[in-house]
């Protein structure tokens, strides 16, 4: 069955807002999300796990889906909705043996080749970016840009399309009209963090119908 994306996907980041991933899931979830990925470059795995687990305890209770960036592992033992892999994270294909037919696996893709290739793998979602100029992740890969975007959605047809990087309330409307499914937005919904509720009712609100 094809995934239903919610047009706005948040992804949390303990550095910028000095939040812990529960706080922002709790301050996500009053804004209206419904499907929102967890993603921890820095803290260790324990700290990592028991912030997720009370996170997805919060999630649950709200009926939002909680996607954990990477960490298998810790998506398997707190029974998380699924995972977002990388181009060097554990293979779709092993996460899917590990995490069942249930699980929803989203795949980070930088390219038309990479998109093509990706829709091939048992994912539910494919992601590319980054879309323009972004400070939330080092080291990022070249910006694909709006015609990136474009040349995705032609090449691999109506398959779930996740678009990320730089996406602001000044540019997702031109994203959305390249053919994205989704976006996933990270400083333009999180900054500043006592806004956080605020920022995603407006994108929210500013959908297009």
């Amino acid at each position: 069955m094809k995934l239903i994306l919610p047009k706005i996907y948040p992804i949390t980041d303990t550095r910028l807002t000095k939040l812990s991933h529960t706080e922002q899931v709790e301050k996500l979830t009053k804004g209206g999300a419904k499907f929102i990925q967890l993603r921890e470059k820095y803290a260790s795995p324990n700290d990592f796990y028991e912030d997720a687990k009370v996170a997805i305890e919060i999630a649950r209770r709200n009926s939002v889906k909680i996607i954990i960036n990477d960490r298998v592992d810790i998506a398997l033992v707190l029974k998380a909705d699924g995972v977002h892999l990388g181009q060097d994270d554990l293979p779709p294909a092993k996460a899917r043996l590990i995490l069942g037919e249930k699980a929803i696996i989203g795949f980070s893709t930088h390219s038309v080749e990479q998109a093509i290739e990706a829709v091939k793998l048992p994912i539910d979602y494919a992601a590319i970016g980054p879309v323009f100029a972004t400070e939330t992740k080092e080291n990022p890969d070249e910006i694909v840009g709006v015609e990136g975007v474009k040349m995705v959605r032609e090449a691999i047809g109506n398959f779930p399309l996740v678009a990320i990087g730089g996406i602001t309330a000044e540019n997702f409307r031109e994203v959305f009209s390249a053919g994205a499914d989704s976006l996933a937005i990270i400083k333009s919904v999180l900054f500043p963090p006592a806004k956080i509720e605020e920022n995603l009712r407006s994108f929210v609100t500013a959908l297009p119908q």
